[in-house]
């Protein structure tokens, strides 16, 4: 249960981190001409990268002490956000 509350910690961190980098981009260009291309943005790659590694982790730990319905879930989470991961790929 500890494992799964922590994934739910790691997941509302990126959220959050990704929605305040988001408000930063918001006000930093406004009233001002594009004259450049803007920066690539790895945040949301690295982000969602690394909470779909620990969930699959906890996954594959779950699956291995013989949790196997938690396990799956969690393996659908994993899924999800490496689907998610590689849609937000720059």
């Amino acid at each position: 249960m500890l494992v799964l509350v922590a994934d739910v910690a790691a997941g509302l961190l990126v959220v959050i981190v990704l929605a305040v980098r988001g408000l930063g981009r918001m006000d930093a260009g406004s009233g001002q001409a594009v004259t450049t291309v803007p920066r690539l943005d790895w945040a949301p790659v690295l982000g969602f990268g690394s909470l779909a590694l620990a969930v699959g982790v906890t996954a594959v730990v779950l699956l291995r002490i013989g949790h196997r319905v938690i396990g799956a879930v969690q393996l659908t989470v994993c899924a999800l956000l490496a689907v998610h991961t590689l849609w937000s790929w720059p």
